[in-house]
């Protein structure tokens, strides 16, 4: 019972001595819920996940204006109307636009005329998006000219009717009843893929949690320089307990800070990642342990405190660089792909896109396997190398 109290009494110290002041609290409960919400801003909203279309209709007829309607109906694409098609070429040269569609004029005559008219596309590179939506696109124009060819057997059985206003009004009423959709299905989120935009915001989301390693470093380099672990060692309380209460502290903050992060993205911004809370809340826990086992390890090399500053840029940002915390791994050298399997970054990120994608738990048994794997190794050198008794050469 005395061993779990003098535990608990030394985890309540490191918590209040962490997130009492204010810069502890801004530091790791403040600043990662504002980058978490930026991200999901920039990253997660709909709107920033859509396709966007630049297009130019220079038709005067109802098929133009009515194909264009009928692609806007789905939420993947948001369709922006300029004025000419050396507007359309320069959004897509710019990246202002993923796609560009040019109507050419006449295009409802042409179709009623039997002639053939055929739709512009302005595309830099092929995408899935892009490809579905010209699938999309081929089907709507070839409903357009069945229905051209309707109207014009109709206009054929009756010769009063078979002027130019006549044809484009029983077209105008053919398409108004078809934009009806009496027969319609549904879509499913069949989670094949994971949500985009997801990578990026794990990414930003463990990058800012690693800032605890940061806060645990300067805690031990404080505590060595003012010899206080060293007393520590020597009080009538076993060294186990106070890594233990260490440990307990440290997990604390690190449970107090994903709960916030998840719930502010969860509950407040409404983001869904499509992860169960609990799945997504044992992904970044495991990550957590390895960025304490990292500051263990890390602590017992560093023997100036004026180090422990350069901790962000030697290990927090390259190992979020290499794991891909800002952009696919796809994209890199095939040897950075391979060096980034020794970085907790890439095993938390494929987990969490994992179950996005549809997985279950059984599916992210190795990332979460690795993950504790490499807690525990580091750890337990952290442990080995610590050396409490040893000030700091700045002590």
């Amino acid at each position: 019972m005395d061993t779990v109290m003098n535990s608990l009494h030394i985890a309540w110290l490191m918590i209040r001595r962490t997130l009492g002041r204010k810069r502890g609290f801004v530091a790791f409960l403040l600043l990662p819920c504002l980058v978490v919400t930026g991200a999901v801003a920039l990253f997660g909203s709909d709107q920033a996940s859509r396709a966007v279309v630049s297009y130019v209709n220079m038709d005067e007829g109802i098929a133009g204006s009515w194909m264009i309607n009928e692609l806007a109906r789905t939420e993947d694409y948001s369709f922006k109307a300029v004025s000419n098609e050396a507007e359309v070429k320069s959004d897509i040269v710019r990246q202002k636009g993923s796609m560009g569609i040019v109507i050419p004029a006449n295009y409802t005559q042409s179709l009623l005329q039997g002639k053939p008219a055929e739709i512009q596309w302005i595309e830099m590179r092929v995408s899935e998006s892009s490809y579905i939506l010209r699938a999309a696109a081929e089907g709507v124009a070839d409903g357009l000219k069945q229905s051209a060819v309707a109207v014009q057997t109709s206009s054929s059985l009756s010769p009063a009717n078979a002027d130019a206003k006549s044809q484009d009004d029983k077209l105008a009423q053919l398409l108004q009843e078809i934009g009806r959709h009496h027969l319609s299905g549904e879509a499913l989120h069949l989670q094949l893929y994971p949500k985009p935009g997801l990578n990026n915001v794990t990414g930003f989301t463990i990058m800012f949690m690693m800032g605890l390693l940061t806060s645990a470093v300067a805690v031990i380099m404080d505590d060595r320089k003012q010899r206080t672990m060293a007393r520590m060692y020597t009080a009538p309380v076993r060294s186990y307990e106070i890594a233990l209460g260490n440990f307990l502290g440290s997990l604390a903050i690190g449970v107090i800070q994903i709960t916030l992060v998840l719930g502010i993205s969860r509950w407040v911004l409404h983001y869904d990642a499509g992860i169960p809370f609990g799945i997504h809340f044992l992904i970044l826990g495991a990550f957590m342990l390895v960025s304490m086992g990292l500051a263990s390890a890390v602590s017992g090399l560093i023997r100036e405190s004026k180090n422990a500053s350069m901790l962000n840029s030697l290990i927090i940002v390259p190992t979020c660089m290499i794991g891909g915390c800002f952009w696919p791994l796809s994209i890199m050298p095939e040897y950075m792909q391979k060096l980034a399997n020794f970085v907790p970054q890439k095993w938390t990120i494929q987990a969490v896109e994992t179950i996005s994608a549809g997985g279950e738990l059984a599916d992210i048994t190795l990332p979460l396997l690795i993950l504790f794997a490499m807690a525990v190794i580091l750890l337990a050198v952290g442990s080995v190398i610590l050396r409490p008794n040893q000030p700091g050469t700045d002590a």
